[in-house]
């Protein structure tokens, strides 16, 4: 029997994390004690010459020390991370007397099965891991067997801890969106409706007890006759501008529903979109990397990556960005700016979809949105009760902007003779519904259209209809 195979029957015996004799061992000194017995009793000398070194490269494995604890550690591995290739490292401390360490790690080449031969030498092993979708997953579950001379002395198999990391939705590059402006600060990126020190002219208005006399319009000033006509300034005139303010948005995420193109899979729990690892996969389905449960593509998918996208751009902008889950409210997030505030909602995206599931009824309660502050509803719009929560934002003074993450183009069920007929019914009950809020005032947009442009006529109907 090879190493290798001794190691592999070691690793799969699981006697736990104490060093021990290995059933080779025990095999060998049996056989090598009993071929010299039985030759030395019949006369036969090659019963004598098979059993003798057996019976020696046990005795030597006996009497070589092999001490210590194996350790095993993982170092340099985030507790968040992008989407894509990651480096970690993997310190090894096999003991004295060991020769060879089966090891479970990904990125390392070929090796028996999931398991890889490492020289007991190794003190740091450098790791290659890939995730390739968002969410929470395992990464790297470092179990390891130490053996010794002939791997006829073993020390477990150890099962390590799970080192897992939080992947990040990815953020895609937008244009800058139109935004409505609410003063919450002196300053901003936007126009607010108050008088300010922005370069867009307001007014120009008669001179008031307390205006900067750097403001006075002279041209208007002398065509009102002011620098003749009165002599305490009456006629003075000057100009008024627009305060720059920063903006109030808030990301309602729906939850409740998460539906691919596929009509046939909507009654099918969401998949599991799992990482990969570089090289050769860890093998096992208890160590694979498993992401949240979302389905690739889907619904659920499109509107956090759409959430994170937005939340970019916008917090780039210099606003104030929060979140709100329309199907647990609880596990928002309040607004803020800044890149601290982005790693926050990003994080609490993957916390939100690994949470989502079915509710009764979509919530947005009026304290969760800044009075004049940009709604944007991210959902895939197939009942009635989201459709009615942002109108009912639309009411109460809030630019909406409704963002349909339903995948399209939508198929049909192939083995229902019913497929096309629910297909249609669907894609008409889905149209009215996005009608109907574009009637009330919402801003309505497929992920993936212009943002600018849809925000900048919604804000026009907004104006000529007042």
């Amino acid at each position: 029997m090879s190493r290798a195979e001794r190691l592999r029957e070691a690793f799969t015996g699981g006697r736990g994390a104490h060093w021990h004799p290995t059933d080779a061992m025990v095999r060998g000194l049996a056989l090598g004690v009993g071929m010299v017995a039985l030759g030395g009793l019949l006369h036969e000398v090659e019963l004598v010459l098979f059993g003798a070194p057996l019976l020696i490269s046990t005795l030597l494995a006996l009497v070589t020390p092999v001490t210590g604890t194996p350790r095993v550690r993982v170092r340099g591995l985030p507790r968040t991370g992008e989407i894509g290739a990651a480096k970690s490292v993997v310190e090894v401390d096999p003991g004295a007397g060991a020769e060879v360490m089966a090891i479970r790690l990904p990125g390392l080449g070929e090796g028996i099965g999931p398991v890889h031969l490492v020289s007991a030498s190794a003190r740091e092993i450098e790791v290659v891991l890939r995730r390739d979708a968002w969410g929470e997953g395992v990464d790297l579950r470092p179990d390891h067997l130490v053996a010794g001379p002939d791997a006829l002395f073993v020390h477990g198999p150890v099962t390590a801890p799970e080192r897992g990391r939080v992947i990040l939705p990815p953020v895609e590059a937008l244009p800058a969106g139109l935004l409505p402006a609410r003063a919450v600060g002196l300053v901003g990126a936007h126009r607010a409706r108050r008088p300010g020190d922005s370069v867009e002219l307001r007014d120009i208005r008669a001179f008031q007890p307390g205006d900067r006399l750097r403001r006075i319009d002279w041209r208007v000033s002398l065509r009102a006759g002011g620098m003749a006509g009165s002599a305490d300034g009456t006629n003075l005139h000057v100009r008024e501008h627009h305060a720059e303010a920063d903006a109030d948005v808030v990301l309602a995420l729906d939850t409740r529903l998460d539906v691919g193109a596929e009509l046939g899979d909507w009654a099918a729990p969401g998949r599991v979109a799992s990482g990969r690892a570089l090289g050769r996969s860890l093998g096992e389905r208890s160590l694979a990397s498993r992401a949240t449960t979302v389905r690739p593509g889907g619904s659920l998918d499109r509107a956090v990556r759409a959430a994170a996208s937005l939340a970019a751009g916008y917090l780039r902008q210099g606003d104030r960005v929060g979140l709100v889950d329309l199907g647990r409210p609880q596990l928002g997030a309040r607004a803020g700016v800044g890149r601290r505030q982005l790693l926050r909602l990003r994080n609490q995206l993957v916390v939100c979809a690994r949470s989502a599931g079915w509710a009764q009824r979509p919530v947005l309660r009026p304290e969760q949105v800044p009075h004049g502050a940009l709604v944007v509803v991210l959902s895939p719009f197939l009942d009635a009760d989201v459709v009615e929560l942002a109108v009912h934002a639309a009411r109460r003074g809030n630019l909406v902007l409704a963002v349909d993450v339903l995948p399209s183009p939508l198929r049909a069920d192939r083995e229902t003779p019913w497929g096309e007929s629910a297909l249609k019914v669907i894609r008409l009950e889905h149209d009215v519904r996005l009608e109907a809020m574009r009637q009330h005032g919402v801003a309505v947009l497929p992920w993936g259209a212009p943002i600018a442009g849809v925000l900048r006529a919604a804000q026009t109907a907004r104006r000529v209809s007042r």
